[in-house]
């Protein structure tokens, strides 16, 4: 499913208030177009920067204390 950058930046925001599933396709999707070539280099920086935050903030509240990581 092809979605518009701007969408898929926006759903990024969503990721912690949607369930587990949606935020896998969300991310997903970001993922898509980040392999786009034809996405502006621009649209893709900004979706890299909040997936990695998005990501970043998945690992502090997932990965615990014993976890290898």
């Amino acid at each position: 499913m092809q979605v518009s950058p701007q969408t898929a930046y926006e759903n990024l925001n969503l990721l912690e208030q949607v369930d587990i599933v949606t935020s896998a396709s969300y991310r997903q999707l970001a993922q898509d177009i980040l392999a786009d070539p034809s996405i502006s280099l621009s649209w893709r920086q900004a979706i890299s920067d909040r997936l990695n935050h998005a990501n970043h903030l998945l690992a502090l509240v997932t990965v615990t204390q014993d976890d290898s990581y």
